[in-house]
């Protein structure tokens, strides 16, 4: 087993989810998801819900990506700036299958 670092960031349809990934893939990171929720809330604000046309992009698209330590250190710079006044999580993990190459 070895030790990592997972990064979540809570973001919105509007913000600049792709290019965040996309930066990820080319700072070579080891693993990368976003995903996109039907319903959910940021801060205080009320829930918002997709509907069968959505517009605003008000709904909740979250992050998640794992690399050890160096590597989280030195890339999370780079995409910070590119979600600002977002939450963003960064937990220690345990890699107990697979492995990060």
């Amino acid at each position: 087993m070895k030790t990592a670092v997972q990064v979540t960031m809570y973001l919105h349809e509007s913000d600049k989810w792709h290019q965040i990934l996309q930066t990820l893939r080319n700072e070579n990171v080891a693993g990368a998801s976003a995903f996109h929720a039907v319903a959910g809330f940021t801060g205080r604000n009320g829930v918002h819900t997709a509907g069968l046309v959505e517009a605003g992009g008000n709904l909740p698209v979250v992050i998640i990506f794992v690399d050890f330590e160096e590597h989280v250190r030195r890339v999370l710079p780079k995409i910070k700036h590119l979600a600002p006044h977002r939450l963003i999580v960064r937990e220690n993990v345990v890699i107990e299958q697979g492995n990060l190459d």
